[in-house]
């Protein structure tokens, strides 16, 4: 298995993404950047301020609801001072969502002035939605415009070409693949995209993900864990021992006694996942 700063993710289809990316730059005026609000700059491409050559931008902080809230206000708060809009939303509840065409109107306000100035009031707005894979961005589309129109499927890199939707308020979305990055230079990096889903499974050791998951969850979200797989006190222990108590704490045993330990990390980066044990931020401003 990949040590993740090991990790080269480029498969073919995302060299063809960053191709159109370009190609289409043409055709819109912003661009809507999702992100996970969990891991909010982890998930941003730096590869995209380049490919979405100066259009500007709009952030859309995604799956907030499973993200600390008192986190995602730091973040909002930190865009704004970067002079880069920012918006909080959940495409499965629709948080926040009644808040994007109000945003972009605002974001392209001197395009909207320019449009009415040539009799054109009433074009469409045309907004590029760009982001990593698996960071929600078919289901954005899905709950803003009002149906299953794109296709949406939990796992990295399921949408491959390029669509148009109509947005109820003036708005055109043109639909992107999710694109990641050649490489992680940043090893952090690598391992929060690992922990939300945003590399596949198969290419990582997952226990050693899940014991990782587990050091970086202790320090300020350790109570979290500890009540959800009733550990009681867990002082001392390594990532591995708890790992292994949280398998012993719900029967995940194999031959012997021995604990099933690659099933009870199977289990920890779902339950992360799926926000089973409390909404999480893995990083700040």
């Amino acid at each position: 298995m990949a040590e993740i700063q090991d990790i080269q993710w480029f498969p073919g289809h995302m060299t063809r993404t960053k191709r159109k990316i370009k190609e289409s730059l043409k055709l819109i005026d912003a661009v809507a950047e999702i992100v996970d609000a969990r891991v909010p700059m982890s998930s941003r491409n730096p590869d995209l301020t380049e490919m979405s050559g100066g259009k500007p931008r709009l952030i859309l902080l995604n799956k907030c609801d499973m993200a600390d809230p008192e986190a995602t206000k730091k973040w909002l708060s930190w865009f704004e001072k970067n002079g880069i809009k920012a918006i909080a939303v959940d495409c499965k509840s629709g948080t926040g969502i009644k808040s994007f065409t109000p945003a972009v109107k605002e974001l392209l306000s001197d395009r909207l002035m320019a449009l009415k100035n040539k009799g054109m009031e009433g074009k469409a707005l045309r907004v590029m939605v760009a982001g990593i894979p698996n960071v929600g961005k078919s289901s954005f589309i899905n709950r803003i415009v009002g149906g299953t129109k794109a296709k949406v499927e939990d796992r990295p890199g399921v949408t491959r070409g390029n669509q148009w939707f109509s947005v109820h308020g003036g708005i055109d979305l043109l639909d992107t693949p999710g694109v990641l990055w050649p490489k992680f230079d940043d090893k952090i990096v690598g391992e929060r995209l690992a922990f939300t889903g945003a590399i596949r499974d198969n290419i990582l050791d997952t226990e050693t993900l899940a014991m990782r998951l587990i050091e970086t969850l202790m320090p300020m979200y350790g109570d979290n864990i500890r009540e959800r797989y009733k550990l009681g006190d867990t002082e001392g222990l390594d990532s591995y021992e708890i790992l292994t108590l949280i398998g012993r704490k719900r029967g995940m045993l194999i031959g012997g006694g021995e604990i099933d330990t690659e099933r009870a990390a199977i289990m920890l980066l779902d339950e992360f996942r799926s926000a089973k044990f409390g909404r999480i931020t893995l990083e700040l401003p």
